[in-house]
């Protein structure tokens, strides 16, 4: 049995963006980018972030898009641009992305999910908190800076010892 995944306008969408060289750093070093690529982004798309951490070399986050929008491949299409633009080039570039006048900076595609309930949001926005102590990059999620989990933290929504088994 296959399983089809359902977009619903108006969604809560689960993503994971990769960097097609994913031994760079790019997303961390120049997170100040990223940042700004979404905001421009937006500005003319909205959409709310509810989680999101940034690791080296790919994403995660979980959008909820305005009532009736199922436009996200738009704003992925716009953010990845936007951010490549401020990163000087130098990477090396295929034939084909050459072609059609594309940076080397990340892979074509990436991973949604649309989130069915609550339950599967809250694990999502768990693993998303937990990815960067996954990875290995630190011990506790509230160790990594470019976390939402900070901003649940303001938001009394987890403590400062929060932790998932993942």
């Amino acid at each position: 049995m296959r399983y089809r995944r359902a977009k619903v306008p108006g969604g809560t969408y689960f993503f994971t963006v990769a960097l097609a060289d994913r031994s760079q750093c790019l997303l961390t070093e120049h997170i100040t980018a990223l940042r700004q690529a979404m905001r421009t982004v937006r500005a003319n798309h909205p959409f709310e972030i509810l989680a999101m951490v940034v690791l080296p070399e790919h994403l995660h986050c979980i959008w909820q898009l305005p009532q009736g929008d199922l436009n996200y491949p738009t704003r992925w299409a716009l953010i990845k641009p936007a951010f490549s633009r401020q990163i000087a080039a130098g990477e090396s570039v295929s034939l084909s992305r050459h072609l059609k006048r594309e940076r080397g900076i990340w892979q074509r595609r990436y991973w949604e999910h649309c989130i069915r309930d609550e339950q599967d949001l809250q694990r999502h926005i768990d693993y998303i908190h937990y990815n960067p102590v996954k990875h290995g990059y630190v011990q506790r999620p509230i160790d990594w800076p470019f976390s939402s989990i900070h901003r649940y933290i303001r938001q009394d929504l987890l403590t400062a010892d929060w932790t998932v088994q993942a």
